[in-house]
């Protein structure tokens, strides 16, 4: 346990930021739950609207340092496939 006031301070900011980091990534990750089961459904127009708010939150997520700019870059683009090949599909 720590015993320095700095070394206790920072194992609460530690805890805070933790709680914020993950109550960040799990909104990404209902959005995303969100976007995936539009897909799944073949409703395509809730999967674009969906699409702008998952991208939307993994930008901001990124922006705010809790997601890896590359990372979220490369979530972005993969969501960006599926949806890309569900609409060619549709064309067909």
């Amino acid at each position: 346990m720590a015993n320095l006031p700095s070394a206790k301070k920072r194992i609460k900011q530690n805890e805070s930021r933790h709680r914020r980091n993950r109550a960040r990534k799990s909104a990404v990750k209902k959005d995303t739950r969100k976007l995936l089961d539009a897909l799944r459904g073949d409703n395509l127009d809730a999967a674009k609207t969906a699409f702008v708010q998952v991208t939307k939150r993994i930008d901001q997520v990124a922006a705010k340092g809790t997601l890896h700019k590359n990372t979220a870059a490369r979530k972005k683009s993969r969501l960006a496939r599926r949806i890309n090949a569900a609409l060619a599909a549709k064309a067909d």
